[in-house]
């Protein structure tokens, strides 16, 4: 199996005054075509990871390479050509249409004051499709409902044509019916050859649908395998710090937490 994006001892560490390392060197690899799920409590670092993933974050330490490649022989245009982000949230700041926003992916395949061309609304009109929501095109996106801005800014993303696609906790937020959207969507991506990695705090959401399992605390990997391997009883509570059960429902794995958390109130 090919190896698309890889990192090496990456450490990440915020500037100001606490100077928190976010990522304390991690190693890991993400397999071409497949889907990767990363889980952790709060605070473990995964959003920061995919940021790095993306590029966005210069690791303190360490290297990132995607094909091969160190991220440093990538311009930043090339980068986003091969690699998109579907972030947790993101408010418009102007009146846009639905079809102009997801026009916004194509950024990278424009010049400096270069107008979209007829390639560039096929892409974003494909992207659309693709989400099934090509009937709200003509739509202004402030006016959408949540559910519905978000597979929005997952066909923006589309619409660049990445090899990698990347989640920020995809399914937080959405109704049923979206979330169920969402996770359908990731596997026909698959499907179709491309990779995506995804951030969540919902461990049974991973057990449906990833391939492998990245499982991360106070910025490291704890553990990094397939499903099966990685949601086992005694990883999940060294990773949520949570008694945890793992039950077998036919082919699927059900992650429990087995005791609920206590809360005094003070007057």
């Amino acid at each position: 199996m090919t190896t698309l994006l890889s990192l090496h001892e990456v450490r990440f560490r915020y500037d100001g005054p606490s100077g928190r390392e976010a990522l304390a060197g991690l190693s890991l690899a993400i397999t071409q075509g497949t889907i990767t799920a990363i889980l952790g409590p709060n605070g473990a670092g995964k959003t920061t990871l995919l940021h790095t993933m993306l590029g966005r974050l210069r690791p303190t330490a360490g290297e990132v390479r995607f094909e091969g490649r160190p991220f440093a022989d990538f311009s930043r245009r090339e980068l986003s050509h091969r690699i998109g982000l579907v972030p947790q949230s993101e408010q418009a700041a102007f009146e846009f249409s639905v079809l102009d926003y997801v026009l916004l992916g194509r950024t990278p395949y424009l010049g400096l004051l270069e107008m979209p061309r007829e390639e560039d609304y096929e892409a974003a009109r494909a992207a659309l499709d693709f989400v099934g929501i090509a009937h709200l095109s003509e739509r202004t996106v402030t006016t959408l409902s949540g559910g519905e801005r978000q597979m929005v800014t997952v066909a923006r993303a589309l619409a660049q044509r990445p090899r990698l696609l990347l989640l920020d906790e995809p399914t937080a937020h959405l109704d049923l019916g979206n979330r169920g959207r969402i996770i359908a969507m990731m596997q026909h991506l698959r499907a179709e050859g491309l990779t995506v990695v995804f951030t969540t705090h919902d461990p049974n959401i991973a057990a449906l649908i990833a391939d492998e399992v990245i499982l991360m605390r106070e910025g490291r990997v704890l553990h990094s395998g397939t499903r099966e391997a990685a949601l086992t009883p005694e990883r999940l509570e060294e990773t949520y710090g949570v008694p945890v059960r793992v039950e077998r429902l036919g082919d699927r794995l059900v992650v429990l937490a087995t005791q609920e958390g206590s809360f005094t109130a003070s007057a």
